[in-house]
């Protein structure tokens, strides 16, 4: 195997198990099922950081760890129930916002306006797909389910998206050079 591929595969792991315990720093809300949650931090950061097949990539091992039980979402859960449960859109929509992330910002360079511009559309993919999950799952309607999904969480996720600005911006560059030096 190429040192390259090693690499790859290792940081890829990395940003798996930043995700994992990221998803730990959970705080349940008493009007919501979903929590207040660090997930979606190291969700902008894997896109940012690894580009949209790797960061993607490890957004899908984490929820494929998940969807077989072993215990990686929010309050050490995992398994289908969880998936489909209140909160399952949202998992998925992990996915999804790796991906927008990395592809934005690989087509803009590095520019750093691209990277919060970035992370936004991201999160407003995870949002949509979460929030229509919800919908459906506890059957409100959109606004209802806005207030209870959305709204609380944008405050919070607007001060994750200017850390993970700052640190995918230096980050970035970091693990290209080292990848250019192997």
């Amino acid at each position: 195997m190429k040192k390259d591929s090693i690499r790859n595969i290792t940081v890829t792991a990395m940003f798996v198990a930043l995700t994992i315990v990221l998803s730990q720093i959970a705080i349940p809300l008493p009007f919501t099922d979903v929590p207040l949650s660090l997930a979606t931090l190291a969700v902008f950061l894997s896109g940012a950081v690894l580009g949209p097949a790797r960061g993607a990539a490890a957004q899908g091992i984490y929820v494929v760890m998940g969807l077989a039980g072993l215990p990686v979402f929010a309050n050490f859960s995992g398994g289908f129930a969880r998936v489909l449960g209140p909160t399952g859109g949202y998992i998925w929509g992990y996915v999804v916002a790796a991906l927008f992330i990395g592809l934005i910002i690989s087509k803009a360079g590095r520019r750093f306006w691209a990277y919060p511009a970035a992370m936004v559309t991201g999160l407003a993919g995870c949002y949509a797909l979460g929030t229509a999950w919800y919908m459906i799952y506890a059957q409100i309607d959109l606004w209802a389910a806005l207030a209870l999904c959305v709204v609380p969480f944008l405050v919070g996720d607007a001060i994750k998206i200017v850390l993970a600005s700052v640190l995918a911006y230096r980050l970035r560059p970091m693990l290209n050079r080292m990848a250019a030096s192997a």
